[in-house]
């Protein structure tokens, strides 16, 4: 599909809530979100030769993992023996932050496997070249609004920019919001955690500087987990999580947290993600307080990076061509439309002071379909990241980021493929076939 100029010459198209907008732009595949899964989409799908154009709301990319997490997980199995489970799009991720000095590997913590730490700011510029080399054309600060249709296939979106709303037509669209929502809004059905009360808590990350970090690290984590309990039943400090993790960054008298815990919360909806975001800041500074307070070799630390947004890690996720189970995660189920692995366990944050874990069997992995990125009752739209099709089990274990990259270069490699934007129809043979050609690990 050729590029067209904005401007004045533009067409205009019609949207479903009655209003005329300027088609601003055209391309192959239009990714929504340009988080891990959006990104890895974009870059993907532009390999294949696709024009490519990525929406992004915010003024970087990378998501999560560029400003609430400073750590991969999902790239290798937990357990007596490691394996690499993810490849391809990540590896270059990875290579840009190795290349850099600014990636650490720390062993299998917190029984998730072996995490890639990494510097969230150099993660933005790995990302920026990783695009501009592929030739994506990237729009930040724009926000998906509506999507344009033809019937029951989606044809484009409409976003919100600077000047306006502005159409943007597309042979096919992945969904990487996060929220699934561009599949919802076209009508594709789906499970709403957020509403329904099951969704998992949500968590604002920190940094302390100037820690000890040789006394922080000696320090065993069951203490911690002790002090903790003791400080909130003490009434002296509001901890509303007992088992929140603090760990090494690639840079000098520098811990990175993962200890906030909001729960209940819709983060679909606009007040309750609004006070979600308060009260994970207040959450924040008080944890930062009990660790200076309380935890040695935090004596003299202070405050520093506190998270861009409150990190999401459920809310919406779409009923597909396939629903990814418990019982596929713990029994190690394979498919043949496999387009990614995953080894993590069932992690579930949810409203009390610990966090659920449920292993997989010791090196054990299972397989993504690909029918899970497959919305039913619509065409045109193929989804990435934590909203694929899956229940709140399966859910607390494919959502990784490790995992969201590897399902968005899927995602983008079949949006790509479908020439007439029918992504359902997409040879599986092929889609494997290419997926290998860029180092996924099927």
């Amino acid at each position: 599909m050729s590029r067209e100029a904005t401007g004045r010459g533009a067409a205009s198209v019609a949207t479903e809530v009655g209003r005329t907008v300027p088609e601003a732009y055209a391309c192959d595949v239009l990714v929504i979100g340009g988080g891990s899964a959006g990104a890895a989409a974009a870059v993907a799908a532009a390999d294949q030769g696709a024009d490519v154009v990525l929406v992004e709301r915010y003024g970087f990319l990378g998501g999560t993992g560029a400003m609430v997490l400073d750590t991969f997980y999902g790239f290798f199995t937990p357990g007596s023996v490691e394996k690499k489970v993810v490849g391809g799009v990540p590896d270059r991720v990875v290579a840009g932050l190795e290349r850099r000095g600014v990636l650490l590997k720390r062993p299998n913590t917190y029984g998730a496997g072996a995490g890639l730490t990494y510097d969230p700011d150099t993660l933005k510029l790995v990302w920026d070249e990783l695009t501009h080399d592929a030739g994506v054309r990237v729009l930040h600060h724009c926000v998906f609004v509506d999507v344009l249709r033809d019937e029951d296939r989606v044809t484009g979106a409409v976003i919100a920019t600077k000047q306006g709303l502005r159409a943007v037509r597309a042979r096919a669209v992945v969904d990487a919001s996060g929220d699934a929502d561009v599949a919802t809004r076209a009508g594709a059905p789906f499970e709403d955690a957020g509403a329904d009360g099951t969704a998992q808590a949500l968590t604002t990350t920190f940094r302390m500087i100037d820690v000890d970090v040789p006394r922080a690290k000696a320090f065993p984590k069951a203490q911690l987990w002790a002090l903790m309990a003791q400080a909130a039943e003490s009434g002296a400090y509001d901890l509303p999580r007992k088992e929140g993790s603090v760990h090494v960054t690639p840079f000098p008298n520098v811990m990175h947290t993962n200890m906030t815990r909001v729960a209940g919360v819709d983060a679909t909806d606009p007040e309750q993600l609004s006070r979600a975001e308060r009260e994970g800041r207040r959450q924040a500074f008080e944890y930062a307080r009990f660790l200076r307070e309380r935890v040695p070799g935090y004596e003299r630390a202070s405050m520093s990076g506190l998270a861009v947004q409150i990190g999401v890690r459920e809310s919406r996720r779409i009923r597909g061509e396939y629903w990814l189970t418990r019982e596929d995660v713990l029994g190690v189920a394979t498919f043949p439309d496999a387009i990614a692995r995953c080894g993590a366990p069932i992690e579930e944050h949810h409203a009390g002071g610990d966090t659920r874990w449920e292993y997989l069997p010791d090196g054990a992995t299972y397989d993504i379909p690909f029918r899970c990125l497959v919305p039913q009752r619509i065409d045109g739209v193929v989804v990435a990241g934590r909203c694929l099709s899956a229940s709140h089990d399966a859910h607390a274990s494919v959502r990784s980021m490790g995992q969201c990259q590897a399902m968005g270069q899927a995602a983008g490699v079949a949006a790509a493929l479908a020439t007439d934007g029918v992504v359902r129809a997409v040879d599986v043979g092929e889609l494997r076939a290419r997926l290998a050609e860029l180092g996924a690990l099927l």
